[in-house]
């Protein structure tokens, strides 16, 4: 079974980028990436970790009301 890795945060806004999310656009502390109405904070450190990823992966899940398997994200 394939397992999260960490990953780097230019690659993780390219993998937002895929899913339909726009952006990222400058924000007061953090950039942002927008789905259609909702927001997306995209912290400024250069590389994930793998719990930082999944919190961030889960409230993805929220917004584009789907899940993401591990696969799935690996293939972005």
């Amino acid at each position: 079974m394939t397992q999260w890795n960490p990953c780097k945060r230019r690659d993780f806004i390219k993998k937002l980028s895929q899913i339909g999310f726009d952006g990222p656009y400058n924000g007061a502390r953090h950039q942002f990436m927008l789905y259609n109405q909702y927001r997306q904070t995209i912290p400024s450190n250069d590389e994930y970790s793998v719990p930082q990823l999944r919190m961030m992966i889960r409230q993805v899940e929220e917004i584009i009301e789907r899940q993401i398997s591990v696969d799935e994200w690996n293939i972005l």
